[in-house]
């Protein structure tokens, strides 16, 4: 089984092709979690980003590029568990079947023979100069006629190609008929229920199949001059730092068309503050490649080049990772907790699908620690932070009242300032919710103890060094980072396989041990089917890194399980 999106034909319901499509790319982006590789098919340009970039116009909303190398795709299946290989594979029959067998055609003997490495499907935009006559398609129950879809498939065996489109199979009830336009022969469905759809051969080298005519028109003209997704602003310049040689797949998503569309849906309408913030951000792409281990995807994100906003080039992270134990479940760095709250909030102020809005946040530090998250807390953390997971180990003589400690770490930008704050937070503890502190050390370090009733041990505070600060909520695992551990989590083989070591410098990290943290710890459930893929992967890692005052790159690593090697995929039924 090779791709199963690639057909001379098309199912006469967009829907469920929509629908696909979208939710593919939401896997890909997982995350999310989108994305480019330089591929030059036969005789086309340098400049061809995307497989068919210079042909897909510029307002398209998303656009996928998937292999067609049988190999991949069964390197593809052989990740994960049974019962995940088992759902893949159910899932590419059933593309296989609706896009290629129930159309009368086979990937192997009609298809392979003539089309490229990769081919592209995207996703336009409704005409955005006039209201949409229908509502946009969100959630796959609603769908618009003016939203459309491009089918790019690159020809490396142009006769081969030729006689495929000599003589399409039609769909029932329906016949093909040819018509001109710019001098450019366009076959055309005709007589069906439902939807047109259209194939034109643009200098036999590309293969272009719609479902709407008006569409073909307008992926002649972006392939005669008219701006195109080659042409859009940033597009070139950002996805050259993300090229890969073969990719499984590539994506990219135009970040403020996306934005007016979702303005149009009467079920996620956007405010205005939000989607002015979301018109200063131009794309998001990257690249997915399969590794013997797993799946890595390279991506990047950029600004509108003509946006005020800018970014600020501090990759200044590295250095936490090397305080944590190699125990440690889960990790999360950054290089600047002051700036990283600082951008948040610029781009979450009012925005009702933030995972945490700004101001619930500082109304809830303020009831619980009468404390003010800007003034007291976020001023004097300007430098890099952790978050991390580190597991107890029952130990004799200490409490196992807790099955893991949040640890939280910061480096100060002014000590005085921090000093004051954590002792103001230790009356607050003291007198609000009757906890003990207690001055003692640990391993020669001054901490400070909160006591629960009877004594338990919750949580300690203190100081690595000169100016980081730490902070241990749950097990008692502070002898574990003072003085730093001899064996840290970097130094462990999972980690090193995992966590991406590009970009170099990084403005952060992401380490999770889902293996193990899934066995001990229940994870709240943010995906359908969450268990399932959890059960499939072992590790994810993270590295990211601002690479310019308008661009952030990111870098992630999905370990997964081998559910070895696959069966073959059913054979077809004859469907005509």
């Amino acid at each position: 089984m090779a791709l199963p999106l690639v057909s001379g034909s098309m199912k006469k319901k967009k829907k469920p092709f929509l629908v696909l499509t979208l939710s593919f790319a939401g896997l890909l982006i997982f995350a999310g979690s989108a994305a480019y590789w330089l591929l030059t098919q036969g005789k086309s340009s340098s400049k061809d980003l995307l497989p068919g970039a210079n042909i897909i116009p510029q307002d398209a909303l998303f656009a996928v590029s998937l292999t067609t190398d049988s190999g991949q795709w069964e390197k593809l299946r052989e990740f994960g568990t049974k019962e995940t290989q088992a759902e893949l594979d159910k899932n590419l029959v059933q593309l296989r079947d609706r896009f290629l067998t129930n159309n009368g055609y086979d990937f192997q003997k009609d298809i392979s023979p003539w089309v490229g490495d990769q081919v592209t499907i995207a996703i336009l935009a409704p005409n955005a100069s006039k209201p949409a006559s229908k509502p946009i398609a969100t959630n796959g129950e609603t769908a618009t006629n003016e939203q459309s879809i491009v089918m790019i498939l690159p020809v490396k065996n142009i006769e081969r190609a030729s006689s495929i489109l000599a003589q399409p199979k039609a769909a029932k009830g329906g016949k093909w008929i040819d018509r001109t336009y710019q001098n450019i022969v366009i076959k055309e469905t005709q007589g069906q229920v439902g939807e047109k759809f259209s194939a034109a051969l643009l200098d036999r080298r590309f293969l272009v199949v719609t479902d709407n005519p008006k569409t073909t028109e307008r992926a002649i003209d972006a392939y005669k001059g008219q701006p195109s997704l080659a042409t859009s602003l940033g597009f070139a310049e950002n996805l050259l730092k993300i090229s890969h040689y073969q990719p499984f797949a590539q994506f990219y998503v135009n970040v403020p068309y996306a934005a007016r569309i979702a303005t149009q849906s009467p079920n996620h309408r956007l405010p205005a503050q939000v989607l002015t913030q979301l018109q200063n951000n131009q794309g998001l792409a990257g690249t997915m490649t399969l590794e013997s281990q797993g799946i890595r995807l390279k991506g990047i994100s950029w600004l509108n080049p003509n946006s005020q906003r800018t970014l600020a080039v501090e990759n200044k992270a590295g250095k936490m990772q090397n305080r944590l134990p190699a125990e440690t479940l889960m990790m999360l760095s950054g290089g600047n907790l002051h700036q990283l709250w600082a951008d948040y909030v610029s781009t979450s102020q009012g925005n009702p699908y933030s995972p945490v809005m700004p101001e619930q946040l500082r109304n809830g530090i303020k009831s619980l620690t009468n404390l003010d998250l800007d003034r007291d807390l976020l001023s004097w953390m300007g430098g890099e932070f952790s978050v991390s997971v580190i597991p107890n180990t029952p130990r004799v003589g200490l409490s196992e009242n807790f099955r893991a400690a949040l640890v939280f770490m910061v480096q100060a930008s002014d000590r005085t300032r921090a000093e004051a704050t954590l002792k103001q937070l230790d009356e607050v503890m003291k007198n609000q919710y009757q906890f003990q502190i207690k001055h003692t050390t640990v391993n020669g370090k001054p901490v400070v103890n909160w006591l629960g009733s009877f004594g338990t041990l919750t949580a300690t505070h203190g100081w690595l060094d000169e100016d980081v600060a730490f902070l241990v909520v749950g097990a008692p695992v502070t002898d574990r980072i003072v003085p730093r551990p001899n064996n840290t989590i970097t130094s462990t083989a999972l980690f090193q396989d995992t966590v991406p070591r590009e970009p170099n410098p990084t403005n952060g990290q992401f380490f999770l041990d889902v293996e193990h943290t899934t066995k001990n710890f229940p994870l709240p459930t943010f995906l359908p089917n969450q268990r399932t893929l959890l059960e499939a992967t072992r590790s994810i890692g993270v590295s990211a890194a601002v690479s310019d005052s308008r661009s952030t790159r990111y870098d992630i690593f999905l370990s997964l399980q081998k559910a070895g090697k696959p069966e073959p995929l059913p054979s077809p039924a004859n469907k005509l």
